[in-house]
C-alpha cells in the first residue's frame, strides 16, 4: 500500500524588506510548529522512503527538524526548484513520476498548490477531516493519504483515502 504525506511549510517571516519570497525564513512560531510537526510525523506517520521538498528557505527549514526526528539514516531527500509555488497539477505530475520502489513519499511545499492537491486527492475518509482539509490548509498542516494499489502513474484526483489531517495547533495550542 502506498502513502502520500503532504506537509505545508510552517509560518514564515515577512519582516525583512527587499527579501525575495523564495528566501523568506520561518518566524519563531513557524520554527516551533516545524519541531512539533516533525515529532508528530516521526512518531505517528509512515516513515517516508523519499522526501520531496521545495528549495525555498521556509520549506527547507520545515524539513530540518524532521530529518533530526527521523534519525539516521535519513530517507533520501530531493530539493526541487520546480516544487516552489507549484500548482496542484504540477505537484500531481511529480507524484505520478515517482519510482515504483517508493512506498511512502513526503512532499513539503506551498499553498495554494499543496492544499488544492490535498483536496483533490481526498476521495474518501472521515467526514470531519475532509471538511477541515477542504476548509483551510494552514501553515504547518499535514495530510496523510493511503493510495490504492497500482502504479504511481495512475494516481488521479479522488483516488486516495484521507487518513489524517493534523495542524500544528492540534498538537501545540500555544
Amino acid at each position: 500500500m502506498k502513502n502520500i504525506l503532504l506537509l505545508r511549510h510552517a509560518k514564515s517571516a515577512w519582516n525583512t524588506p527587499h527579501q525575495s519570497d523564495h528566501d523568506r525564513p520561518l518566524n519563531d512560531r513557524g520554527e516551533r510548529a516545524a519541531r512539533t510537526m516533525a515529532g508528530h510525523i516521526a512518531a505517528k506517520a509512515p516513515r517516508p522512503d523519499l522526501i520531496l521538498c521545495s528549495t525555498a528557505a521556509r520549506t527547507r527549514q520545515t524539513l530540518a527538524p524532521l530529518v533530526n526526528a527521523l534519525g539516521s539514516p535519513a530517507p533520501p531527500i530531493s530539493l526541487e526548484k520546480q516544487l516552489y509555488l507549484a500548482s496542484e497539477s504540477e505537484l500531481l505530475e511529480r507524484l505520478q513520476a515517482l519510482p515504483e520502489n517508493v512506498e511512502t513519499v513526503l512532499l513539503i511545499g506551498h499553498n495554494e498548490g499543496i492544499g488544492e492537491l490535498a483536496g483533490a486527492l481526498a476521495g474518501h475518509g472521515p467526514r470531519d477531516l475532509l471538511e477541515r482539509l477542504r476548509d483551510k490548509y494552514p501553515t504547518g498542516a499535514l495530510a496523510a493519504f493511503r493510495v490504492p494499489q497500482g502504479p504511481w502513474s495512475s494516481l488521479t484526483p479522488g483516488l486516495c483515502e484521507l487518513l489524517a489531517f493534523v495542524r500544528p495547533r492540534d498538537l501545540d495550542p500555544r
